[in-house]
């Protein structure tokens, strides 16, 4: 390619000289400089082929497959680099260049950028997040595009019986009766902040009892749920026992659990207007209910690639060209 941009030049540079660099780069912190509906300030990026990266977990390698399947689908050229790792390892891949577009999450995006913003919500922490970006790192050129519908953060679930049983249709509802039930939960949750301390400070829940339970919401917590040791778990919204057993998720009106949606964190300098467009509509599409079943596909027992996971979501959704 020709006339590469300063930027675009230096990405190419370094992915010659260590194609497995990422996991191993010097981190140094970096921020975002744009409107997170899409309409950066510096609207000049450069055109040609984009990386779509991962970080090392399930969720964010179909969600990259899927960005990149639809901007090959629109005829930007994307390939894949999966697995890199913690946010701060892809994240100064961004800023460096190495990678182009990442999955992130708003609300931990926005407290990796600020630890000490208060934005809850999902208005306002997409409204914070690129003063907080810029703040951060003012001479990188990063911004996150349009937020998706699907979410996956901490949530109070109980089974359909429970809630049929004592009315439950939110946390509010809950803290009606929460000194009878015991809350299953990671050890930590006794110590969060959206743990048993914001329960109670924002909805004067306190249960009955507490048992710590460290597998982060899998077999364990499911378990003891449904055999009633526990009448309310901890677990992350798009995971597939959710659906698979009928639960029910409590609403959270005070936003105890911050906003966590699904956006593209990109460098402004090599995605172009096209491929921007492209990622917000693939936004516009991409549900909670989308991630549980693409979670299922890829960790559940079938197994699938993420990759074909991704190529059937996209036909589906239409955006498959």
């Amino acid at each position: 390619m020709t006339n590469l941009s300063p930027n675009r030049a230096r990405r190419r540079a370094l992915m010659g000289l260590a194609g497995g660099l990422t996991a191993a780069l010097a981190l140094t912190a970096c921020g975002a400089n744009s409107d997170p509906q899409g309409e950066p300030e510096d609207t000049a990026a450069a055109s040609g082929s984009v990386v779509v990266g991962s970080a090392d977990f399930p969720e964010s390698q179909v969600v990259a497959e899927i960005y990149a399947g639809a901007l090959n689908a629109a005829g930007v050229e994307a390939t894949t680099r999966l697995g890199i790792g913690s946010r701060e390892i892809y994240y100064t891949a961004v800023e460096e260049g190495s990678i182009d577009i990442i999955p992130d999450y708003s609300g931990n995006l926005l407290l990796f950028a600020d630890p000490e913003a208060t934005a809850a919500s999902a208005g306002d922490i997409i409204s914070a997040l690129p003063e907080a970006l810029a703040a951060r790192s003012p001479e990188s050129n990063l911004g996150v595009l349009e937020p998706s519908e699907a979410e996956n953060k901490d949530s109070l679930v109980v089974t359909a019986a429970t809630a049929e049983q004592y009315g439950l249709e939110s946390i509010a509802d809950l803290a009606e009766v929460c000194g009878e039930i015991t809350i299953g939960a990671p050890s930590t949750f006794q110590e969060r902040a959206y743990g048993l301390p914001g329960l109670a400070e924002k909805y004067d829940c306190v249960p009955g009892s507490f048992e710590a339970i460290n597998d982060g919401g899998g077999e364990l917590t499911l378990q003891a749920l449904l055999n009633d040791n526990v009448q309310a778990a901890d677990i992350y919204t798009t995971t597939p026992s959710i659906q698979d057993n009928d639960l029910v998720v409590l609403e959270d009106p005070e936003n105890n659990f911050i906003a966590q949606q699904v956006l593209p964190l990109v460098n402004l300098d090599t995605v172009g207007d096209e491929a921007r467009e492209v990622l917000n509509n693939v936004s516009a599409e991409l549900t909670t209910e989308d991630l549980l079943s693409l979670n299922r596909e890829v960790s559940g027992d079938e197994k699938r690639n993420p990759a074909d996971a991704a190529a059937d979501w996209l036909a589906e959704k239409g955006l498959a060209g």
